[in-house]
């Protein structure tokens, strides 16, 4: 189980818990949820050195793409270079290079963008954990600072 399956296991435990009367508390066995909660946060190293991973592959999928359209680059002004050396075909020779270059420029710029939908999308997906993540951890503090009202209703039936 990976650290958000952790998280909604204890989540889905304190949410099932039986109710103590009258107030916002509930009754859960410690060790368990501290058991899940603890693998919660053993995983969660794991699932970020894996969005790390997911973020250095994206740059270097960026790399390549440079790297690809550089070298299209390069081999376009070598085409042109050549072809101006033959006196008869300068013009087709330019026509040419400037189709070449737009070509690659084109390449170039739909590899980045399906790079870049393929990056967002890995990202969107880290950013729906992490805020799940989040908003379980705000749920289980406001049910741990709940707590407190247990006391604060013995204390009135100490008082009586």
């Amino acid at each position: 189980m990976d650290s958000i399956e952790k998280l909604t296991t204890a989540i889905s435990m304190v949410e099932e818990a039986r109710g103590v009367p009258l107030s916002a508390s509930c009754v859960l066995h410690r060790g368990e949820i501290l058991e899940i909660l603890d693998g919660a946060r053993a995983a969660l190293p794991n699932d970020l050195e894996a969005a790390r991973k997911i973020m250095a592959s994206r740059d270097a999928l960026i790399e390549e793409g440079r790297l690809s359209s550089e070298a299209l680059i390069a081999s376009a002004r070598e085409e042109v270079s050549r072809m101006i050396e033959q006196t008869a075909i300068v013009s087709a020779a330019r026509e040419e290079a400037q189709h070449i270059l737009d070509d690659a420029h084109m390449e170039a710029d739909a590899e980045r963008e399906e790079v870049e939908k393929y990056i967002d999308s890995r990202l969107a997906t880290l950013e729906v954990i992490l805020n799940k993540t989040s908003d379980a951890v705000a749920r289980g503090r406001e049910r741990l600072a709940g707590a407190g009202d247990k006391d604060v209703l013995s204390q009135l039936a100490n008082d009586k």
